[in-house]
């Protein structure tokens, strides 16, 4: 058999071969994808095709929350959550789906008083499991018993785990969820990519038309190389796990009694439980978003609130959730670190918040 150089006049489907084409490129791109999807699965302990590739987190919880609530339904969510729970669960309110907070207790969802709330016309509760601002790890589980109480009729649970990986167990009956959602940027440095997590058995509806893809649910040509790195970094993050959970344990105790212990009247701002790598504190009485520039000239990347919410003036959304205080929601500083951070990084911020904030005491003193 005589050797053939292959030459590639697919351009129009995709330079590097769409994994829908049938030719040898597309088959490779395809084997590439489904590996990918194979890997996630087995780490969430569910089915290849449970697995939906997305954009991203933002995507995904749209996906979970336009898809599977129809008009005349109830749904309920968490306030604290992200913006594209919020946002979404609004829009729901304008298409005529009753929609209500998740009653919040003592840094937990309230479930004595969820069951009351809860009516034939309930399809989805939607939580997450980890906040990304106050680091608060929910009682996914404990909501989804009470649900499942329901029997048969119960509604659907939609967790986004998105800032779970680095230190919480990643399967979905850990979470207890039906629908979970995942963002390949929350565990390292890959944009662009994550997925909903969905059996096949679940209704759902596509946001838009226009192919087949993904289980004929999100058309759009699939990212076989992207969808190969989110898997890598969810396989690396749950082989970490262990280690990084320790380590940034030990490194929270030390940087809140630097903090604690230099700066006057800073609040901690966290649930029953929450996960060591992400702490929330508020500062009132001074300004925290000139207090995230001073930090930014001496080189540390801090915030105030999640990057999806930097415009607002009320604050930190998730801060008011957890703690009822608006001058504690519009005074709050987020510091999160992740396997790659030193401990010396830490004392050198811890020093450097310090001093910015005797700098912003000093100046109002005047």
């Amino acid at each position: 058999m005589f050797w053939k150089k292959r030459t590639y006049l697919d351009v129009a489907a995709g330079v590097s071969g769409s994994p829908s084409s049938a030719h040898e490129e597309g088959r490779r791109s395809r084997e590439l994808l489904e590996g990918a999807r194979t890997d996630i699965a087995r780490l969430l302990e569910v089915q290849s095709d449970d697995v939906i590739f997305t954009s991203g987190a933002t995507e995904a919880n749209a996906f979970a929350i336009l898809g599977s609530v129809k008009t005349g339904d109830h749904a309920l969510y968490l306030p604290s959550a992200h913006a594209s729970v919020v946002e979404n669960m609004k829009l729901l309110g304008e298409r005529g789906v009753e929609v209500e907070a998740l009653p919040i207790k003592d840094g937990r969802v309230d479930c004595e008083q969820v069951k009351g709330m809860l009516r034939l016309e309930t399809r989805l509760v939607s939580m997450d499991a980890v906040c990304g601002e106050t680091g608060t790890v929910w009682n996914t589980r404990e909501v989804k018993s009470s649900l499942d109480k329901l029997g048969t009729t119960r509604p659907m649970l939609h967790v986004d785990a998105s800032q779970a990986p680095l230190t919480e167990k990643l399967t979905r009956a850990h979470f207890g969820a039906d629908l979970l959602t995942l963002d390949a940027s929350k565990v390292g440095e890959t944009r662009g990519i994550g997925a909903l997590v969905a059996h096949r058995t679940i209704p759902l509806l596509p946001l838009y038309k226009g192919g087949g893809q993904e289980r004929g649910l999100r058309p759009g040509s699939e990212a076989p190389e992207l969808a190969k790195e989110f898997a890598a970094l969810l396989c690396a993050s749950a082989r970490g796990r262990a280690a990084f959970r320790a380590f940034a344990e030990r490194d929270r105790v030390r940087l809140v009694e630097r903090i604690t212990n230099a700066i006057p009247g800073v609040l901690l701002n966290e649930g029953r439980a929450s996960v060591p790598h992400i702490l929330n504190i508020s500062l009132p009485g001074r300004d925290t978003d000139y207090l995230v520039a001073l930090l930014d000239e001496a080189g540390f990347a801090v915030s105030t609130r999640s990057a999806c919410e930097t415009d607002s003036e009320e604050g930190s959304r998730a801060v008011f959730a957890l703690t009822g205080d608006v001058e504690r929601a519009r005074t709050t500083l987020r510091i999160s670190w992740g396997p790659g951070t030193r401990p010396y990084e830490l004392v050198r911020f811890a020093r450097a918040l310090t001093r910015a904030v005797a700098f912003i005491d000093s100046d109002d003193r005047r």
